[in-house]
């Protein structure tokens, strides 16, 4: 597996990315979004973060791994 950058970028530090919220989502801005970086140091991963803060950090995960953990939550 590649290695992970070590730092954690704010999410305005993503650029090219789409952030999307999962439709069981109240809009209440309780919840986590998504995004798939495409370019840059983060492409290929899956970047994480909370609807609260937009501007705040973003959680980078493996594809594989984070389509883990949702498994496990279902």
């Amino acid at each position: 597996m590649p290695a992970l950058p070590r730092n954690v970028p704010a999410s305005t530090d993503l650029y090219d990315v789409h952030w999307l919220r999962s439709s069981h989502s109240t809009g209440a801005n309780n919840c986590v979004e998504t995004a798939r970086p495409r370019s840059g140091p983060w492409a290929g991963l899956l970047a994480v973060r909370d609807s609260k803060n937009p501007a705040g950090p973003a959680l980078l995960f493996a594809a594989r791994s984070w389509a883990g953990f949702v498994a496990t939550l279902r």
